[in-house]
């Protein structure tokens, strides 16, 4: 009875863990190129209580009684499915239609991922540099900060769907500029590490980042100037699965308090 206690204590932790990420969720329900979040669940080792045997009879029993130990969180992942394109104001706001992911740097120096379009021209030393609204620069195709001179006038500037850089020539016609936005994939998007600001970093698990101008064998992702891609967390769907949390903590609360009156009544017997 003691083992059902710590039993129904794991699932408890467990499903706390599960509210945290659903919680999490609708937080950020309006966070621009947020994904959502899963948890992962997996049982804890079993305790053999009789091996496989014979009875008193000489009966094969063939198989062994063992008891679990619980659950515990394995993982929690993120769903990659692509969120709502809203349109927007601002012409630097960029939305993703594909696999793909911004490279920003980072304060540090490392080099970072994101799905969040919201971008904005910052003053550099040189001209005008693309970053991101906490002001990392975003990378090009190069993995090199975009920085353009005083001569663009940036409410001008246009990007493409190929993500090219573009400004108008004296006809008034869009001309690229030689400089491309970056887009970068990866063979394992759930490998990657989830930071704060909607940033992701590349682990061993992730893979290398794949450059998808310079290779060829990867589906291209369309860059949509004037549009930002929205939070993919579905409201009722996390609702529903905050019902299906609570009734579980529930349950395992419930497992604890008979397990409390089954050793109330073990001790009494004594009476």
């Amino acid at each position: 009875m003691v083992r059902s206690l710590w039993t129904a204590a794991t699932g408890m932790i467990a499903q706390q863990t599960n509210l945290d990420t659903i919680a999490n969720n609708l937080s950020n329900v309006n966070t621009t190129g947020y994904k959502t979040q899963v948890n992962e669940f997996k049982t804890l080792l079993y305790q053999n209580l009789q091996t496989r045997t014979t009875t008193a009879n000489g009966a094969q029993k063939p198989t062994s009684a063992q008891v679990g130990l619980g659950t515990r969180n394995s993982a929690i992942t993120s769903v990659f499915r692509e969120g709502n394109i809203t349109q927007s104001e601002s012409d630097t706001a960029f939305a993703i239609d594909g696999k793909g992911f911004f490279g920003v740097r980072g304060e540090d120096g490392n080099i970072y991922y994101t799905r969040n379009g919201n971008l904005k021209f910052t003053l550099a030393t040189n001209g005008n540099m693309l970053a991101t609204t906490d002001g990392l620069p975003v990378l090009d195709t190069n993995g090199q900060p975009i920085i353009l001179n005083n001569t663009y006038m940036m409410s001008k500037v246009t990007v493409d769907k190929n993500g090219e850089i573009c400004y108008p020539d004296e006809n008034n016609n869009a001309q690229p500029i030689g400089r491309v936005i970056g887009i970068y994939q990866f063979n394992n998007p759930n490998g990657l590490a989830k930071l704060g600001d909607s940033l992701y970093q590349q682990t061993a698990a992730s893979g290398q980042p794949i450059n998808e101008a310079t290779n060829p064998n990867v589906e291209r992702s369309a860059i949509l100037q004037g549009y930002l891609e929205g939070s993919n967390v579905q409201v009722a769907d996390e609702m529903v699965n905050m019902i299906v949390a609570q009734r579980a903590y529930e349950l395992n609360s419930k497992a604890i308090i008979a397990s409390d009156e089954m050793l109330q009544q073990a001790n009494n017997l004594r009476r």
